[in-house]
């Protein structure tokens, strides 16, 4: 039975990929992914903007910092420096990460609001050793400022500065918050996007009704969230769109895992379920995936990929019919 695949031209053994987390954060748990089965490992992100407010904090602490704020040059010259001893530190990394098995397919994540210094850094992180980039763009579309086709085109601009100077494959992790997917999807396609991994998940605040207080808590994926990416997946195969799908968000059991094959995903990212699990699930998905594969009579993945789109109308079938069924079953 061969469970291989490919993603963005990168060989993988399965279709498990670890995903963006504190799990992939830490050698020796990226070691333990690897041993228990995972087919490429998505690095812990490196965020634009926790760099810069890194070191403005380490700028303002102390009295003797203060000089920095009264010679602007100096200050950025400072800021310039410290952010380049952060980008070394993470592309050490990336070396470190990418030497516990150089067969397993290391991507690099980034965290980007802007196309002014990545590209740099992008160039950087190829040479370190990323097999790919996974492109997650912090744009949250409540801006006054900006309309929504004025987000789109930073999207588009940010990935075409980045793919002028790297030449590993670059993927995008995207948020369902767009006015409409199928435009977004099909501008970064024209861009030259290697990869769409649907969808992201933001921060998710919660109220302390004690202290009335905004706080932050620990807010894992349910498995009835995998129905949005497998939608999506879905009406994407079916219209035949020219780029790697990867499904995130819901994947906790091989069932997740089977669906997303059934509608066209080329793999899938998985994070919470490690978290709720452990990191030996990845072992169970995979026995899961196969234990049913043996039962279906499927040798490969393309043996059923995209089967459950083949006797459906796609536009149908995933956009609108139980709400048509219900109206008409209502009426009559």
């Amino acid at each position: 039975m061969d469970i291989s695949t490919t993603y963005m031209g990168l060989k993988l053994k399965n279709p498990v990929i670890i995903s963006s987390s504190r799990i992939s954060g830490d050698l020796e748990t990226i070691r333990q992914c690897i041993s228990y089965g995972a087919a490429a490992v998505v690095l812990k992100s490196i965020f634009e903007e926790q760099m810069s407010l890194r070191v403005e904090a380490k700028l303002k602490q102390g009295n003797e910092n203060e000089v920095y704020f009264w010679y602007s040059e100096a200050k950025e010259k400072v800021l310039d420096l410290s952010k380049e001893a952060i980008l070394e530190h993470y592309l050490q990394f990336v070396k470190a990460a990418k030497s516990i098995d150089t067969s397993i397919p290391i991507i690099s994540s980034i965290h980007c609001k802007s196309a002014d210094n990545w590209p740099k850094y992008a160039r950087e992180i190829e040479k370190a050793g990323a097999d790919a980039l996974e492109l997650n763009i912090s744009v949250f579309p409540f801006n006054n400022s900006m309309t929504s086709i004025e987000i789109e085109d930073l999207y588009v601009r940010i990935l075409e500065t980045v793919k002028k100077e790297v030449n590993i494959p670059v993927s995008i992790k995207l948020g369902s918050f767009f006015t409409n997917l199928c435009t977004i999807i099909n501008r970064l396609v024209a861009a030259g996007v290697d990869g769409l991994v649907l969808f992201n998940r933001y921060f998710r605040p919660d109220i302390d009704i004690d202290t009335l207080k905004v706080v932050s808590r620990e807010h894992f994926s349910s498995p009835e969230e995998m129905s949005l990416p497998l939608r999506w997946i879905a009406l994407l195969s079916g219209h035949h769109i020219p780029c790697d799908l990867v499904a995130s968000t819901g994947i906790h059991y091989d069932t997740a895992l089977i669906k997303q094959i059934l509608v066209g995903a080329k793999a899938v990212e998985i994070c919470s379920t490690l978290f709720q699990n452990g990191i030996p699930h990845i072992a169970k998905i995979l026995e899961g995936l196969e234990e049913w594969m043996r039962k279906q009579h499927f040798e490969t993945l393309d043996d059923f990929r995209g089967k459950s789109l083949d006797y459906q109308t796609t536009d149908a079938r995933f956009e609108r019919i139980q709400y048509m069924k219900r109206d008409f079953e209502e009426i009559f």
